[in-house]
């Protein structure tokens, strides 16, 4: 018989077995002890100090009420007969300052994963912000670099505009004294004809005209 013995504590445990085809219509039962005198004697029944009769449908129990830090010899049988080697159990059960133990790890283990969890929402937040911060600020360098191409263009063309009045104005000084020599011509020439004019004139008066 294949007994299992499992969810040991300091104070109770839960026992396991396989049915049996010669318990069908009967009980089986455990008996346990924490007298190792049980065993020496030779796996008698009166030996045993605690008893129960499970019915046939169950093949587990819950047993309770045990002692801290104990060995207990238990044995699974049909309807109270006197077991055999193959149907009984040998465990311990812990102590009161081991539970208490394992409870502050479990305690200390989950604080760590909760603050290894903590951690890490922290470093992908930090790393999230960080992204997104360069994703929005190359936008903004894009439109600085716009604006200041478009204000150097805006500073040539009027740099142009500048250098380009000075040539426009001479240019129009230029025009402006061509379109002034025409009258000083006709005034010179017409100067020179009035002058002949009046020689021929004396001329004449004095009887030396030339023919």
């Amino acid at each position: 018989m294949g007994i299992v013995i499992y969810n040991i504590s300091s104070t109770s445990a839960r026992v396991s077995w396989p049915s049996s085809p010669g318990c069908l219509d009967t009980f089986y039962s455990v008996m346990y002890d924490p007298n190792w005198n049980s065993l020496l004697m030779g796996y008698k029944r009166k030996s045993f100090m605690h008893e129960e009769r499970i019915p046939v449908s169950q093949t587990s129990t819950h047993l309770a009420n045990l002692l801290p830090q104990t060995a207990y010899f238990l044995c699974v049988t049909c309807q109270a007969a006197n077991p055999v080697r193959d149907q009984c159990q040998v465990f311990s059960t812990l102590s009161d300052s081991s539970e208490g133990h394992d409870r502050a790890g479990w305690e200390l283990a989950m604080g760590v994963w909760l603050t290894c969890c903590i951690l890490l929402l922290v470093i992908a937040g930090i790393l999230l912000w960080g992204c997104l911060h360069t994703i929005c600020s190359i936008p903004s360098q894009a439109a600085d670099g716009r604006t200041v191409v478009t204000n150097s263009t805006r500073q040539s063309v009027s740099g142009s505009g500048r250098l380009y009045t000075p040539r426009s104005s001479s240019e129009d000084s230029a025009k402006h004294a061509t379109n002034m020599q025409p009258p000083l011509l006709s005034q010179t020439t017409g100067h020179k004809i009035n002058q002949d004019h009046e020689l021929r004139t004396l001329a004449k008066l004095s009887g030396t005209e030339p023919v």
